[in-house]
């Protein structure tokens, strides 16, 4: 079963694969891919059960690393840079610490290689009780879903995951997958046993969001510096595009 991706620059320049959030595609990354591919070969990808790639059953932070690998393999490369966010951000850390002969840099947005402890359940309900059948435009489902969720912007971001087909509304998206996957996601697989990675990372932090400190980085990321961007939140490739896009591009054009 092969990724939905898209790809942007010179195929001559480095690889750099990108890998999306928790509900977000390789669409959401299109403005930052463009940018970056000014230097890089850029692979976006829909990651499983997100975007139009396949749905399984089974998602988690091994299976979509394999995932990731599988399509290095596809694409007959050697050696690639790794930019996740959040999710995403998991993703690449699993990938670096299990295939880092595979991994020139890694580069992860607003995440930590640690579990949380927020929980999506009430998120996936509101979204499962939007009445399908019942609707006829994104301004009644946005409005249907104002009160469980109340950030504007969060639900446009989610409402992406809305599509008209044959007349009708339906989600992109499992959402019965996606809650049964959630503890996963927000999860990290134990490490007790995992060597850690040793190449050139950086951590990308939000100033407003509280997901990564340097205590989390470095026990398996040794190497790895942490930037901060200033006026932005766990959404900073949204909220400071270009300084974002600057920090990326500096660290992967180091020597």
């Amino acid at each position: 079963m092969k990724l939905v991706f898209e790809a942007f620059g010179d195929a001559q320049h480095p690889p750099l694969i990108i890998l999306h959030g928790f509900f977000a595609s390789a669409r959401n990354w299109r403005t930052v891919a463009e940018k970056l591919a000014a230097h890089f070969h850029v692979y976006v990808i829909d990651q499983r059960n997100h975007g139009a790639s396949f749905h399984h059953p089974a998602m988690d932070y091994p299976t979509m690393a394999a995932d990731v690998l599988t399509f290095i393999e596809q694409q007959n490369l050697t050696k690639v840079s790794l930019l996740g966010h959040s999710m995403g951000g998991k993703v690449a850390m699993w990938f670096a610490l299990h295939y880092p002969d595979k991994v020139h840099k890694l580069v992860v947005a607003d995440i930590a290689p640690v579990s949380y402890t927020h929980c999506f359940n009430k998120l996936i309900s509101a979204l499962q009780a939007l009445p399908l059948t019942q609707i006829s435009n994104r301004k009644q489902a946005d409005e249907f879903l104002a009160p469980a969720i109340p950030e504007l912007s969060y639900r446009q971001f989610l409402l992406q995951n809305l599509v008209l087909k044959n007349g009708a509304y339906q989600w992109r998206v499992n959402l019965d997958i996606f809650r049964h996957a959630a503890p996963a996601i927000i999860a990290f697989p134990e490490t007790d046993t995992v060597a850690p990675f040793t190449g050139k990372a950086l951590f990308i932090a939000g100033e407003q969001s509280n997901y990564v400190t340097a205590e989390d980085m470095k026990p398996l990321f040794p190497r790895a510096s942490l930037s901060i961007v200033e006026n932005a939140g766990h959404w900073l490739h949204v909220q400071q595009p270009a300084l974002f896009i600057s920090r990326v591009t500096d660290f992967l054009m180091q020597e």
